[in-house]
């Protein structure tokens, strides 16, 4: 019964991780991952290790805070300050259903891909049929879980493969990692918004909580799992940035219409084409269950009715992003903007998380680490400076 027990504890912290990762792996995260390489080239593996190092230090101080205080994000900022949890929850649910018109257009291209003779838009419409099948079963949660790692460790391998047929130049990408010859700050602030941003860095810790691992006895395991769901993101984030440097360092141009495609097919032919198509919808696909769920945990303790019928909100969240699309097409010009965006939200949420680190009405006697506390601080000073700058910067 134990080793039972301790099983599926296990489970549910692997699926807390993939879920995170696979949330902030989406076409967004393609389409970002490949610009940027082709625009910084092997200086952009700097940019990664940056953005890995301010992920890490947003995830575990939020982590934490949630399992410790065994509640969700909107409830402890209300805590805080009556009505700013639901400030947070309905910015937080701006983001995911913009995140998710993009996720679901990406599925529907995946699709196109894998099946010439099926319309983007109808690609997009099965795929929100899978999506909200997951959500209807009994033991959605588990289902959950389940979907996301097969489908985390299928894109990893595919995207390893493309990496290894794109020859690229590992030696350069290792030292420009610590040598770079120009940073950009708004690749940064795409970077961590796209992977920590918004809801996402929400994701694997309302699953936890959902889940009952909480309490400072679970601490360990969810900075574990903290940790895993960075890594795991970063995996395939890498692997993404050594497939696409093969090919444009090589000086071959990137087809603008969508560089990730081009990466794909330039390395491996026709038969990479089709491997994008299957990414392409994994990563998406991924992309709107974990939305769909983080969202509307974020609303679900804003009111009873919500509360009873989240499995019903979560379907119209899904069909809504799908009719949005539908009507009026894929965004791309978002792409990019949608995880610089995402981080502006991130200042405001790790706020709330370090203020309620020190508030025994939420935490208890629980001491926060103070090098976490610092971290986070520092983070936060960063990411709002920076978040600022790329506003006043960026352009579609």
């Amino acid at each position: 019964m134990k080793d039972n027990q301790q099983k599926n504890r296990w489970s549910v912290l692997l699926g807390a991780a993939f879920l995170m990762a696979t949330s902030a792996i989406g076409p967004g995260f393609l389409t970002q991952t490949t610009v940027f390489t082709e625009q910084l080239l092997a200086s952009f593996g700097f940019i990664i290790l940056i953005s890995i190092l301010l992920d890490i230090g947003v995830q575990l101080n939020v982590w934490r805070i949630i399992a410790v205080s065994e509640k969700r994000a909107q409830d402890i900022a209300n805590i805080l300050l009556p009505g700013l949890g639901t400030l947070l929850a309905i910015l937080i649910v701006i983001g995911g259903l913009a995140f998710n018109i993009a996720n679901i257009g990406g599925a529907g291209l995946g699709v196109n891909v894998l099946f010439p003779g099926m319309s983007p838009i109808m690609g997009a419409v099965a795929s929100a049929v899978i999506a909200i099948g997951i959500f209807l079963v009994k033991e959605a949660g588990k289902l959950m879980d389940k979907f996301t790692q097969i489908l985390g460790f299928l894109m990893i391998a595919l995207t390893l493969y493309v990496a290894f047929a794109s020859s690229p130049p590992v030696g350069e990408a290792a030292y420009r990692t610590f040598v770079p010859e120009k940073i950009d700050m708004i690749a940064i602030v795409t970077l961590v918004g796209g992977t920590v941003g918004g809801y996402i860095t929400f994701a694997g810790g309302h699953r936890l909580l959902e889940a009952g691992v909480t309490g400072r006895s679970a601490l360990r395991e969810v900075t574990n799992g903290a940790v895993s769901g960075i890594l795991i993101a970063s995996l395939m984030r890498i692997m993404l940035f050594l497939a696409a440097l093969g090919v444009v360092s090589q000086g071959i141009q990137l087809n603008p219409d969508n560089p990730p495609a081009s990466v794909f097919q330039l390395a491996a032919g026709n038969i990479g084409y089709k491997l994008f198509g299957l990414v392409m919808w994994a990563a998406a696909i991924t992309s709107v269950v974990g939305s769909a769920y983080t969202s509307v945990s974020f609303i679900k303790t804003l009111h009873p009715v919500i509360k009873k019928y989240e499995k019903t909100i979560i379907v119209i969240f899904i069909i809504l992003s799908t009719a949005v699309f539908a009507a009026i097409g894929k965004p791309v010009k978002l792409l990019i903007l949608v995880g610089a965006l995402n981080g502006f939200i991130l200042p405001l949420s790790l706020g709330v998380m370090l203020l309620a680190a020190h508030k025994k009405s939420i935490i208890g006697d629980y001491r926060h680490p103070k090098w976490l506390t610092i971290f986070g601080i520092i983070i936060l000073a960063v990411m709002a400076y920076m978040s600022v700058y790329t506003i006043m910067n960026i352009t579609l």
